[in-house]
């Protein structure tokens, strides 16, 4: 799992430049988070777009602006919830390990 995400990872910044910003960084860069940097908020989107689909990328990107509606999602009892839940965490799991200072 790690290989192919370092393997990803590197396909991803060999093309970064011809790259359109995703809805994963455009919420990371218009939250009030004092930690968000274009650098960062990048990063975190190469991940999204190796990890979610990009409507699961659009669904996360509301978390930024709304981190309750991330709760309400993680509690759902709906089998669609769950799953996109599954996939989410992994892209945060993932969006940590690779994007950590």
């Amino acid at each position: 799992m790690i290989n192919r995400l370092m393997i990803a990872a590197a396909a991803v910044v060999l093309t970064a430049p011809l790259a359109v910003a995703g809805p994963i960084d455009s919420a990371c860069i218009r939250s009030e988070r004092s930690a968000s940097s274009r650098q960062l908020c990048g990063c975190i989107q190469q991940v999204a777009d190796m990890t979610l689909s990009r409507g699961d990328q659009r669904r996360a990107a509301a978390f930024f602006k709304d981190a309750d509606s991330a709760q309400e999602v993680r509690m759902s009892k709906s089998n669609a919830d769950n799953a996109f839940w599954a996939r989410y965490k992994n892209f945060a799991d993932s969006a940590e390990a690779y994007c950590a200072n």
